[in-house]
């Protein structure tokens, strides 16, 4: 607690007024699909930790706590109430603008609403307040309802290359409060939270599997929510700290998923009185807190750690009351902090949380890891500031671009985020983040292609781990049969699959409610064995990983050089004419899996070429090192130097046009696809040799621009994946040609940064953040949006690709240490 003011917010945040919604947001393109409302606010919460989200009207609403599962909904007990005593006068607001629409909480009084300028009269009453957020922080700015100026500030420990307090389960809220009058102010801030203990677990431990309308394979959740029968709060304090600890009385079981503690804290200071609450009806009326609270800002110091009864809840307050003086200023920090440190998969298959190297693994510690972000609040956010400042200070860089830089990184903490604890095996543990939360299954390698490109430059071991976690999986095979859920939707039989087949690269390292990392290509949509685009995406994103951290690490290398040569002879058995380059055939076979391709393919056919290129890199570098057996080694290096040399000029041959590269050499489509050139990207971007010459790719690359984005509802809405020249669609009814997908978006901008085309790549980038941030999909981004304002598959990981165009921008300038120059 501190007599100054805090540092100033940002000016490249996104913000909104508190409490405004949206006029015509954009709504979910199919009606299975999620889609729960605009409001999403910035997550709080570690990596792999379970996160919550607080959105711009102020309540708690997302509950990413179990691992890869999602709940999304007010939880009203949950929040930060202020009473204000000013003169004569007083007052007392619940810092939400959402009253409970249940009835309960109807003694609170609720924060106002910000109004549109067109709803008022006066300039001055339109706003209550604005609501700012730039990764991993955010902020309240309370305006023209108290007297005091009222600001806090949000925030958990991440910053780059950090691997212990990044994972950490705490949100640190900072309340900076200042008397501009001439008299003297009472304030006191009150947190009060619900006992949850117990909340975050499926109560169905085998939930059935089934194919959903549009094709994916989905499963049943139903969280213990309110299930709060045997859980108590007990006051806990030292001589620096106070807090109420949230617990539930231990089981002669082991621990389980869901079970812990919770922890609200604060600092004790000398101005400050502190009052407390700890067995309050959180779904009552509330005037067990709210009475004494409104009157005074005080709370009955009623201590009670009685367990509560079957269907009873429970609530904890504290609060803290001090008077300002005119002029001056009180920083006041709370903590919120959980100790759940299980994560369960399958029914008996647990892994402990990152988190847990650190604090222990009996899930009694949410008080300590209370106690240490008190402790060390200021220099946490010192460490993000310091993370961030050279980005935000960048003179070349456009405010939306920070903002969206940063903020994009949410789905880092929201993205149903796996980090476990460490082992022999993994000595930081094994990571994953969510395809998105329709397609609930982890790190799809075709996504991360471009997706990755922010755990790489900021997290670069999380992202070895990944790429570590495919390598052990490509040998693996799986001959359990399944139907592929493509045919269902065109109404036609299915043919069996089995799940892996030795040798191919997985589509995804599993789902949560089977075995992730270890049981992979839960995707059933189509039979992913049959891809052309994963072997390749494996061996690019192997070279790149080692190459951009530093191109130290040749253990790295040679631990995935097995997987690299396993995985390019699976795919090459797909070359069946013998021309060098695997066919696209039947059923759509690589990342726009809606979308037919047939003979050798632009997209697929480059990313093979790059590969191989890639591959032959690798193989000079274990020769280089004497990492393998040589003789294997210079074998594999001359295979693919043959198909190379077989492959590159067929993929001319058969794919330019003289303005840009076919879709496929079969179909006979003029469409110009904008991610065709995605091999050449790569290829240049890991200082390989360019598979298309320079010029032919320049091309390409701005009939890609004119075509696809220009002349797509004049440039409005991003690049679509595929149109005519004219930028006229060829079949009016597809799906995935239509779409602007974001991160192939982001793709194609940093491949227009790295020919030489910065300013058509910021206004292709300017126009896809201008859809996100301005039409409430901020902190959930979508896969795809399309021009009649609805989306498709929110919280995507592929929009993190933004980091590419960052990337190539800065490859001399990184200001990352460990990112090679």
């Amino acid at each position: 607690m501190t007599n100054q003011f805090s540092a100033k917010i940002p000016s490249c945040t996104w913000s909104r007024p508190i409490g405004l919604g949206w006029d015509k947001p954009y709504t979910v393109r199919y009606a299975s699909n999620l889609d729960d409302g605009p409001w999403h606010g910035m997550p709080l919460g570690g990596f792999g930790a379970g996160c919550i989200g607080r959105s711009s009207r102020g309540d708690f609403n997302l509950w990413h706590i179990d691992g890869g599962e999602h709940i999304f909904k007010n939880a009203p007990a949950c929040q930060f109430s202020v009473f204000e005593s000013y003169g004569t006068s007083s007052q007392a607001y619940a810092l939400s603008t959402q009253a409970p629409e249940d009835g309960t909480l109807s003694a609170w009084q609720w924060y106002p609403v910000s109004k549109d300028r067109g709803e008022v009269n006066s300039i001055n009453q339109h706003q209550t307040g604005e609501y700012h957020a730039l990764y991993p922080r955010s902020w309240f700015v309370y305006e023209n309802v108290f007297q005091a100026q009222l600001t806090c500030e949000q925030f958990s420990p991440v910053w780059a290359a950090n691997y212990q307090e990044t994972s950490y389960p705490v949100a640190v809220f900072v309340c900076n409060a200042h008397n501009p009058t001439n008299a003297p102010i009472t304030l006191s801030i009150m947190l009060t939270w619900e006992n949850m203990v117990g909340w975050f677990t499926n109560a169905l431990k085998s939930p059935q599997v089934r194919v959903r309308d549009d094709g994916s394979p989905v499963y049943e959740y139903q969280p213990r929510w309110r299930e709060s029968q045997g859980n108590y709060n007990q006051l806990v304090e030292n001589a620096e700290q106070f807090g109420c600890i949230l617990s539930r009385v231990a089981s002669e079981k082991s621990l389980q998923e869901g079970d812990g503690t919770w922890c609200i804290a604060t600092l004790k200071h000398p101005q400050a009185e502190v009052f407390y609450h700890t067995h309050w009806n959180s779904v009552g009326t509330g005037e067990d807190v709210w009475q004494t609270f409104a009157q005074d800002g005080s709370l009955p110091n009623y201590q009670n750690t009685t367990p509560a009864t079957e269907n009873t809840q429970l609530g904890a307050a504290i609060a803290l009351r001090f008077t300002l003086q005119p002029g001056e200023t009180l920083e006041i920090p709370f903590v919120l902090a959980w100790d759940l440190p299980i994560t369960e998969f399958a029914a008996g298959i647990n892994y402990y949380r990152r988190y847990t190297d650190f604090f222990g693994k009996d899930g009694s510690n949410a008080w300590a890891i209370a106690s240490t972000a008190l402790e060390q609040y200021q220099t946490w956010r010192s460490q993000i500031q310091n993370w961030q400042q050279p980005i935000l200070e960048a003179q070349d860089l456009p405010s939306w671009f920070k903002m969206a830089l940063f903020n994009e990184l949410y789905d880092l903490t929201s993205g149903g985020t796996l980090w476990s604890s460490a082992s022999k095996l993994d000595p930081i543990g094994q990571f994953a983040v969510l395809e998105c939360l329709d397609y609930r299954w982890y790190e799809s390698l075709d996504v991360r292609l471009y997706g990755s490109f922010a755990l790489l430059m900021l997290f670069p071991e999380l992202e070895k781990s990944v790429i570590r976690a495919f390598a052990r999986a490509i040998p693996q095979g799986d001959e359990t049969p399944r139907i592929i859920g493509y045919y269902m939707t065109i109404k036609a039989e299915s043919p069996l699959a089995v799940r892996k087949a030795a040798g191919a690269t997985p589509h995804d390292l599993g789902a949560p409610n089977e075995h992730v990392w270890e049981k992979t290509n839960y995707t059933s949509y189509q039979d992913c064995n049959l891809w052309k685009d994963l072997s390749s995406d494996f061996v690019l994103q192997v070279y790149r990983d080692f190459l951009l951290t530093g191109a130290k690490d040749v253990e790295f290398l040679a631990d995935c050089w097995n997987a690299v040569v396993q995985t390019l002879n699976y795919l090459k058995t797909f070359d069946l004419d013998g021309d060098g380059i695997p066919e696209n055939s039947g059923a759509p076979d690589q990342t726009f899996d809606d979308w037919r391709l047939q003979g050798v393919s632009a997209y697929c056919g480059g990313l093979w070429l790059a590969a191989l290129e890639a591959a032959i890199a690798i193989s000079n570098i274990l020769l280089e090192k004497n990492l393998g057996d040589r003789q294997d080694l210079a074998l594999q290096k001359s295979t693919y130097e043959a198909w190379l040399e077989q492959s590159r000029p067929i993929y001319e041959e058969k794919l330019w046009n003289g303005q840009y590269y076919r879709l496929d050499s079969e179909s006979g489509s003029d469409v110009v696809m904008a991610d065709q050139l995605c091999g050449q990207f790569y290829a240049r971007l890991l200082g390989l040799p360019d598979i298309v010459p320079s010029d032919r790719a320049l091309c390409a690359l701005k009939t890609v621009y004119d075509a696809c984005f220009l002349k797509f509802c004049d440039g409005q809405f991003g690049a679509a994946n595929g149109v005519r020249p004219d930028g006229s669609p060829e079949n009016p009814q597809a799906t995935h040609p239509l779409e602007v997908w974001t991160g192939i978006n982001f793709g194609l901008a940093a491949f227009l940064v790295q020919m030489g085309m910065k300013d058509e790549a910021l206004k292709l980038t300017q126009a896809v953040v201008q859809q996100i941030y301005d039409n409430g999909l901020q902190f959930r981004t979508p896969e795809a949006i399309t021009a009649a304002g609805t989306f498709r598959a929110c919280t995507y990981l592929r929009a993190m690709a933004i980091w590419g165009i960052y990337l190539v921008s800065n490859l001399a300038t990184i200001p990352y240490p460990h990112l090679g120059k």
